[in-house]
């Protein structure tokens, strides 16, 4: 069934696509009505979703273009072994639901550097994970969601890549920018209904062509190219182990001791990322985040059969194309001398979608791509409104916040368009590029999230240069590891790589990166003054569900400062000082509130006068960006609320019936685990 090329739209293709664009953005916009006049709306969803299009939006925002395309093609490469990080996914999504989400909820945040800020005080925690996590997302995951996106497109549509690009980029930040996240959750929702159920009718047709299950496994090891059977050469052949997760500790492409790193970069990943956890913290309740993140656990059982199957059964069908392993032949088919396993899914589009079904595989990779820019957009222009614009100016209003916000969605779509022509040059194994990407920069994050969620005495010198000495370690290991360039396999010059490089493979560097940050933090927050405890409540595990009023760690580093003991007549002054400011704060909003009612009613005025008088193109503008209703919102003049002492109480039922279903996730992962072992 050999064929190489692109194929042209279809009428109906072409239909289906527009319908899918028209009624998602119709959704996510209506959707989004009740929520966008305020910041909390806009950034959190208000906290008011529903478990379903919580879990359905944690899936959605994970399974990208990078996965049909990187993971698809690494299926192809080699086998099940690349399933490992959904499978991991499984029970990482229960520390998330039982560990990290209590506290993240309790405390009231939204963002994870504000977190951090809330954690450790200061400044500089805060800005330097905030700036670290945009430029994260900038360089990886937009760009490799936007290289797998334009694999698909000159595959299968043979567009124009860049223009194609920018027309994706455009989309989705509208989506972004109309709707917040309310809107995004609920495209998420729509989107995953459409990925699933697409990708499982193209997971039928394939093993359909390959005669099921046991014709894959069977046909797999002779998915050889004739370039290689001719030559000797076996880099080309499919390897051995291809049925097998659990691979050889030193020879195998993910080792099984590696599972260890790839959990270090999954907490991450799940639990610390914004991009993730935001969608978690949108439920109404404690009991709806939860059951969302195991709603989505359920889930991960998926990748392996839409996915990694789909992948393998694509090398059998076009051995020559998506198997190729004679550098010439490559270049012609996908471009790249290393090979062409990332044509894999479009492929199997192209070949076995009819007219119109093609259409709607196509839909699914966009609505892919469209869902992992639109959380990415948001979730960034999240951290820099709340993160970085808070201390540039900080007193902005709701109305600022929401503007900027905006605003940085333009800038992040720029930086996008100009990123894209490095992207070309990205090697082939682009789930695998992710992933060590992911092992040198995340386990340092990844180890002080873990460290301020259990050990109390982690302190804000601890963690900030355990975090710069980890990084610092962790970005000479990623120049090192490109300096000296790629190689493949068969290679004559791969010995002028270091051993310590070739050798040191980068799951188990993720494990000694993520040991030596936390040791880095632990000795110097032994030897400096710990955090009161008093500054701790709701900020860690062990005082998730405390009631006691929390103490600023800021205000409590100042006092210490001029000289506050701890002796109880100084708590007792400490008190008095906390009482007068909390009288004084309540006189000042009640007066602020005075002062707002005077405000609104002369805003009720000139906007009766300015409606009538509005140029239409400016209130198409007020309305995408959700500022039509000013007069009924008030956000002009009011500063965000942030909330502490959010309830994570848990209805019986709801408690009962979330932790058999958690047990439920956990005895699938096993058994899943066990037979493909």
């Amino acid at each position: 069934m050999e064929n190489v090329g692109g194929s042209k739209l279809h009428v109906g293709d072409i239909v289906v696509i527009v319908i899918y664009f028209v009624f998602v953005l119709a959704v996510g916009l209506w959707s989004s009505r009740k929520n966008r006049g305020s910041a909390g709306g806009y950034f959190l969803a208000g906290r008011n979703m529903n478990w379903i299009p919580v879990g359905a939006s944690l899936f959605a925002s994970n399974i990208g273009s990078l996965h049909f395309i990187g993971m698809v093609g690494s299926g192809a490469a080699a086998g099940i072994a690349i399933y490992l990080y959904e499978l991991n996914a499984m029970y990482v999504l229960m520390i998330l639901a039982y560990i990290f989400l209590p506290v993240y909820i309790a405390s009231g945040v939204f963002t994870m550097p504000e977190y951090l800020k809330l954690r450790f005080g200061g400044k500089r925690i805060q800005i330097y994970l905030a700036v670290l996590a945009i430029l994260v997302y900038i360089f990886t995951k937009i760009s490799a969601d936007l290289y797998a996106g334009a694999i698909f497109i000159e595959q299968s549509l043979q567009w124009n890549i860049y223009l194609s690009i920018m027309l994706l980029l455009a989309v989705a930040s509208i989506f972004t920018i109309a709707g917040g996240l309310t809107a995004v959750i609920w495209t998420d929702f729509i989107q995953t209904i459409i990925m699933v159920v697409g990708a499982l009718v193209l997971m039928v047709l394939a093993f359909m062509e390959v005669g099921g299950f046991q014709g894959m496994v069977d046909k797999y090891p002779e998915a050889e190219t004739n370039y290689s059977l001719n030559s000797n050469n076996t880099c080309g052949a499919p390897r051995a182990d291809y049925m097998h997760l659990f691979r050889h500790p030193l020879h195998g492409d993910i080792p099984w001791p590696g599972l260890i790193g790839i959990t270090i970069n999954s907490i991450w990943y799940w639990c610390s990322d914004q991009v993730i956890v935001q969608r978690a913290l949108a439920g109404k309740s404690y009991d709806h985040a939860k059951a969302g993140t195991i709603l989505c656990s359920y889930i991960k059982i998926l990748p392996l059969f839409m996915l990694v199957f789909p992948g393998m059964i694509a090398r059998i069908l076009f051995t020559e194309t998506v198997g190729c392993s004679d550098p010439v032949k490559c270049m012609e088919v996908c471009g790249s001398a290393s090979g062409c396993s990332n044509i894999a899914y479009p492929q199997l589009v192209i070949h076995l979608m009819p007219p119109g079904a093609r259409g709607m595989m196509l839909a699914v990779m966009l609505s892919a791509l469209m869902s992992s820019l639109t959380s990415i957009f948001n979730s960034s222009s999240t951290i820099f409104a709340m993160d970085i614009w808070t201390h540039i100016r900080s007193k902005a209003t709701e109305l600022e916040l929401m503007i900027v916000g905006r605003l940085f969605v333009v800038v992040l779509v720029i930086v996008s368009i100009v990123w894209i022509p490095v992207l070309r040059h990205t090697g082939t194994q682009l789930y695998v590029y992710i992933q060590e990407v992911s092992s040198f920069l995340q386990p340092p994050i990844c180890c002080i999230f873990l460290m301020a969620i259990f050990w109390p005495r982690l302190n804000e010198r601890g963690a900030f240069f355990g975090l710069v000495f980890g990084m610092a370690v962790g970005v000479a290991r990623f120049i090192s590891e490109y300096a000296y360039g790629k190689t493949s396999c068969g290679d004559a010059d791969s010995e002028r790589i270091p051993s310590i490089i070739r050798n040191f493979h980068y799951l188990y560097f993720s494990l000694f990166l993520f040991v030596v940050t936390g040791l880095v933090a632990m000795v110097i927050s032994l030897i400096t003054k710990p955090i009161d405890k008093r500054c701790l409540y709701r900020l860690t595990f062990w005082t998730r569900h405390s009631k006691e009023p929390r103490l600023d760690i800021d205000d409590w580093s100042k006092r210490e400062e001029k000289g506050y003991g701890t002796d109880s007549e100084c708590i007792s002054s400490m008190n008095e000082v906390e009482l007068k400011q909390l009288a004084d704060n309540e006189e000042k909003d009640y007066k602020i509130q005075e002062g707002l009612d005077i405000t609104i009613e002369n805003l009720d005025v000139e906007t009766r006068v300015i409606k009538g008088s509005t140029p239409w193109y400016r209130y198409i503008v007020n309305w995408l960006c959700g500022l039509e209703d000013l007069e009924k919102t008030h956000i002009d003049n009011k500063q965000v609320d942030r909330e502490d002492m959010v309830s994570i109480e848990q209805h019986p039922r709801w408690k009962i019936a979330s932790n058999c279903a958690a047990v439920g996730s956990m005895l699938l992962m096993i058994v899943i685990a066990v037979y493909f072992a």
